[in-house]
C-alpha cells in the first residue's frame, strides 16, 4: 500500500489555538492561490474533529441560493448539512466553506454564525478573499477571526524531504556550534529552496521526483494562473496590475530596490498605478515594504506610502518568472551572488512575514546611501537588519546606524549572509537559512541572547 504524503504546515499550531480559544470566532484563512489552505484546512478538519463538513462555494451554486435567503442560522445549518451529507454536531463538526469569494453572502452570514452559534466551529477559505467585492453585502468587522497563509517556509521545505534532525538543531537555539559545522549542507538546501521555493505542488514535485524541469513547469503553470486571476477579477486596473506584477524582477535587480514608476513604463506616474499594486498586495501575490521615516515603535506610525520595494509572494516563483535556468539556480553559488541580492532579499522577506507578530519596513538616510535593508519590529523589539548574498559581510550602512546615527539607543544590528552564526558588540551575524526560527524566537521570548 502506498503511504500518503503528508505535508506538514506551521500555520497548524495557530489553527489549534483557534479551536481552544474561549473567544473564537468563524475563521476567515486568506492567502494566494495555491499555497496550500485546503489541503492544510482539510487535514486540520479531518484530524482534530469528529467529522466534516466541505463545501466548494464555486462548484455549488445551491450555496448562493441557500445564502441569499434570510440569515437564519438553523436553516442555513440544515442546507449545509443536506448538501454534505454529513451531520452538523455542536462542537464537534468543522464546518468549512471553500472559495467563498464567489459568494460573498458566505462572507456576510459569519456575523451571524458568531453571534447565533458560537458551538458551531466554521471556518471559510477562498484565492482571492482579499479583493472580495463585498458590494450589497456588509463585511462582518469585528466577528471574524483572520490568518493569513504564506507560501512553505525553508524550514517547511526541511520539513518535507524529511531533515527533521537540521529543524531540531535550528530550534534547539544553544545549537549554533554545531549548525555551523554543518552549513555547507544547510546551504546545498537553501540553494534548492531558492529554487523550488515555497508552493506546495512545486515542493511535492521536487519530494517525489527530483525533476527541475518538472518543478519549473509547475511554477509556470501557477504564474499563469495568477495572470488569469488578474485579468478576470482586476477589473479597470488589470492592464496596469499585470505591467507592475510583470516588472518586479527587473525592479529587484537594480542596486538601489525601490520601486521606481518609470522602470514599468516611460512617463508612468505614481496615481496611475496605486490601485493596481493595492490589488496585487490585497491578493496576496505581492508584498509591499514602505519606507520608514524613523526607525522607532511602532514602525506603522513612521511608514511613508510614497516610498516603497515590491516583492513577490515566493522565491521560487522570483526564479521562474525571470526565466533563470534550473542549473544557473541549482549548481554553484550564482543564485546567491548574482542579480544584486535580488533573490535573497526577496527570500529573507518571506520567511520573517509568515509571522503574524511582525512589521517589516526599511530605512534609508536623505542625502545619503547609508541604507538599512530592512528593519523589523517583531513583537516588542526592533531589529535593524542587513542582507548580504555573498561572502563579502563588510555592514558598513547597518554599523554606521548602529555605532553613529542610533548610539545610545540599545539597538543591536543583525545580519542575514551565508557565514554561519556569529556575533560582535553592535552585531550578529545570522545564517540565511535560520532566517524563520530566528524571527520566531525573538517573538516568543520576547529577546535575543547576544553573546
Amino acid at each position: 500500500m502506498i503511504k500518503k504524503y503528508v505535508m506538514r504546515r506551521s500555520i497548524y499550531n495557530q489553527l489549534l489555538i483557534w479551536k481552544e480559544s474561549t473567544n473564537r470566532k468563524p475563521l476567515m484563512l486568506y492567502g494566494a492561490r495555491q499555497v496550500g489552505k485546503t489541503y492544510i484546512l482539510k487535514e486540520f478538519g479531518r484530524r482534530e474533529f469528529d467529522n466534516m463538513v466541505y463545501v466548494n462555494c464555486y462548484l455549488n451554486p445551491a450555496i448562493k441560493t441557500l445564502f441569499s435567503q434570510d440569515k437564519d442560522i438553523d436553516r442555513i445549518l440544515l442546507g449545509l448539512s443536506a448538501l454534505s451529507g454529513e451531520e452538523i454536531k455542536p462542537g464537534r463538526t468543522m464546518v468549512f466553506l471553500d472559495e467563498v469569494q464567489e459568494v460573498p453572502e458566505v462572507v456576510a452570514s459569519l456575523k451571524y454564525f458568531c453571534e447565533d452559534a458560537q458551538d458551531i466551529y466554521i471556518v471559510v477559505a477562498g484565492s482571492l478573499l482579499g479583493v472580495l467585492n463585498m458590494e450589497g453585502c456588509p463585511f462582518p468587522t469585528g466577528k471574524v477571526d483572520i490568518m493569513h497563509m504564506y507560501p512553505m517556509t525553508y524550514v517547511e521545505f526541511l520539513e518535507a524531504l524529511g531533515e527533521d534532525q537540521k529543524i531540531n538543531l535550528l530550534d534547539a537555539g544553544q545549537q549554533e556550534s554545531t549548525v555551523n559545522s554543518l552549513l555547507p549542507n544547510y546551504i546545498e538546501l537553501l540553494r534548492q529552496y531558492y529554487f523550488v521555493g515555497g508552493m506546495p505542488e512545486a515542493v511535492a514535485e521536487f519530494v517525489k521526483s527530483r525533476n527541475p524541469e518538472a518543478v519549473r513547469q509547475i511554477q509556470l503553470n501557477i504564474l499563469s494562473a495568477y495572470e488569469a486571476d488578474i485579468a478576470k477579477h482586476a477589473g479597470n486596473d488589470t492592464q496596469r496590475a499585470r505591467m507592475v506584477f510583470q516588472s518586479i524582477p527587473s525592479q529587484l535587480a537594480k542596486e538601489n530596490k525601490k520601486f521606481i514608476f518609470g522602470a514599468i513604463k516611460k512617463g508612468a506616474r505614481a496615481g496611475e498605478y496605486e490601485r493596481a499594486i493595492q490589488w496585487l498586495v490585497d491578493a496576496g501575490l505581492i508584498y509591499k515594504v514602505c519606507r520608514l521615516s524613523k526607525v522607532a515603535i511602532p514602525l506603522s506610525f513612521y511608514m511613508e506610502k510614497d516610498a516603497f520595494k515590491l516583492f513577490l509572494l515566493d522565491v521560487g516563483l522570483l526564479g521562474a518568472m525571470s526565466q533563470v535556468p534550473p542549473a544557473l539556480m541549482l549548481i554553484g553559488n550564482n543564485v546567491f551572488s548574482e542579480f544584486k541580492g535580488a533573490f535573497t532579499e526577496n527570500y529573507v522577506l518571506t520567511q520573517m512575514i509568515v509571522n503574524p507578530a511582525t512589521v517589516v519596513g526599511y530605512y534609508s538616510k536623505e542625502n545619503s546611501t547609508m541604507e538599512l535593508d530592512f528593519v523589523v519590529q517583531a513583537g516588542s523589539r526592533l531589529l535593524p537588519i542587513e542582507v548580504k548574498a555573498e561572502e563579502n559581510v563588510k555592514s558598513k550602512s547597518l554599523r554606521q546606524f548602529i555605532t553613529v546615527d542610533s548610539a545610545g539607543s540599545g539597538l543591536h544590528g543583525f545580519r542575514f549572509s551565508m557565514k554561519g552564526y556569529e556575533s560582535q558588540e553592535w552585531i550578529s551575524n545570522i545564517p540565511l537559512f535560520a532566517v524563520t526560527p530566528f524571527i520566531n524566537k525573538i517573538v516568543d521570548k520576547g529577546k535575543v541572547d547576544v553573546v
